[in-house]
């Protein structure tokens, strides 16, 4: 029998797409309290929109009626950092800057920063300071895109 999660995922995905954006991630917290639904598109996503698609859920949620007592949802785009959970998620992020934290050390780290260069179904390759890094899937307690912060002028100054 699927999960919750899973069961979530089958009725929601059909939904947000013909809406025009990707379900992104779904997280049950707190035994069913917290159902956190992150959504992602091409171009940004407004207020309006997150707006408009927490009613939509949520009438979808209800529906199914997969928990036995109140929930909150929680509906959202994905930000500027995101966490890496899926294979889609690394993809997408081939090319931008990611902190790895592995449960073992590799290359003599258990926190590793640089870019994402490579991603298959086994694992991904970042290069940190000009040495490629492979990871599985499995030996990684966490990983996120970093956003950098790019040195330009500041306002009021003279380049």
């Amino acid at each position: 029998m699927a999960s919750v999660q899973d069961r979530l995922w089958d009725r929601i995905d059909p939904y947000v797409a013909a809406e025009g954006v990707e379900l992104d991630d779904i997280e049950i917290l707190g035994g069913g309290q917290i159902v956190r639904v992150t959504v992602d598109a091409s171009d940004p996503i407004g207020v309006d929109t997150i707006a408009e698609l927490s009613k939509g859920i949520g009438r979808v949620i209800d529906e199914d009626d997969p928990f036995s007592s109140s929930y909150t949802l929680e509906v959202s785009s994905p930000g500027l950092e995101r966490k890496l959970t899926r294979l889609n998620h690394y993809r997408k992020s081939i090319g931008h800057a990611v902190k790895v934290k592995t449960f073992a050390e590799v290359d003599g780290d258990k926190t590793h920063r640089g870019t994402l260069r490579i991603v298959d179904e086994s694992g991904f390759v970042v290069d940190v300071e000009g040495t490629e890094r492979k990871f599985q899937y499995e030996d990684v307690s966490s990983a996120r895109t970093v956003f950098v912060w790019e040195k330009g002028a500041r306002p009021g100054k003279d380049a």
